[in-house]
């Protein structure tokens, strides 16, 4: 098995194992929120965000078990994004991940509350002291980075301008803008995550906050055309759905092609911005080589 696959499996058991710790038990009062929130945590997720935390840390030699909690804290945040994205609300979607979305193998009600709960969870995780915690100032400035990062000005404000431009021609540049927000403001923030929790310098930050923005777009660039390509079974959400709700897309704007090549570009730019560190940053290169060829 490649390296990169090996270090993959890792951290995804790693996240997996830190959210069963944080999540409450489905078997606690009230069972059928707790439920839900197992489900759309545990139901298949690629776990870039958290992996990000983990590679970026280690990285810079942080201890394993100081990210734990941005890790999964992330991992939280992203599950009750797609949540309410997918609400009759938002796209109205059926599918996630190749399963009934969270108000359909439940009701609206409860897929409403789990996000509202996995949101809240996520910062009382992230405020939680012991003996792994980053200083106190580190940490407060952490809990601000996610917040701003997860909100108005972040990924909500992103859902926001994408709903409000569903039949709206964008130019590239607006384009670029909504998906800063929705896609590439929770992967931008999950690479600070763990600068922060390794106690990076600013230049180090700054490096790796180009490097997480290219690959934010890239990421965003490769779904839009998975939701040409890709199918439905692959990709676990119907194909074409952008197409469908006439959402402005890269390939719309660039074409099938332009998009590939802009997607490799940003890769390469990824790569770039990596060259400052060694060989212990490579899990975050083969990353992003795996952002712009995923098939799902």
């Amino acid at each position: 098995m490649p390296q990169f696959e090996q270090t993959l499996q890792t951290y995804q058991r790693e996240i997996n194992d830190a959210l069963l710790r944080y999540l409450p038990a489905k078997t606690e009062i009230p069972h059928r929120l707790h439920e839900a929130m197992h489900y759309v945590t545990f139901n298949g997720g690629k776990r870039v965000r958290p992996v990000l935390v983990y590679a970026t840390g280690q990285a810079l030699n942080a201890p394993l078990e100081t990210l734990h909690a941005p890790a999964a804290a992330i991992e939280m945040i992203h599950a009750y994004s797609l949540v309410h994205d997918d609400l009759p609300a938002m796209d109205d979607d059926d599918l996630r991940r190749g399963k009934p979305t969270c108000h359909k193998a439940f009701d609206e009600a409860t897929a409403i509350l789990s996000g509202d709960a996995l949101l809240t969870l996520a910062f009382e995780v992230m405020s939680h002291v012991d003996a792994h915690s980053p200083s106190p100032e580190n940490q407060l400035e952490m809990i601000a980075l996610l917040a701003k990062a997860s909100g108005n000005i972040g990924m909500v404000g992103g859902q926001a301008i994408d709903l409000e431009s569903v039949g709206i021609t964008l130019n590239l540049e607006q384009l670029k803008q909504m998906h800063a927000k929705k896609t590439g403001a929770l992967i931008r923030v999950s690479t600070l995550l763990g600068a922060h929790a390794a106690g990076a310098s600013t230049d180090e930050t700054q490096s790796l906050g180009e490097y997480a923005d290219a690959i934010g777009l890239a990421f965003q660039i490769r779904d839009d055309i998975l939701d040409i390509e890709g199918d439905t079974a692959t990709i676990g959400k119907p194909q074409g759905a952008d197409i469908a709700l006439n959402k402005p897309t890269y390939p719309a704007l660039l074409g099938l092609d332009g998009a590939k090549k802009a997607a490799l570009d940003l890769h390469e730019k990824a790569l770039e911005s990596l060259s400052v560190f060694d060989n212990k940053a490579d899990t975050l290169r083969q990353l992003s080589a795996y952002i712009v060829k995923r098939d799902k």
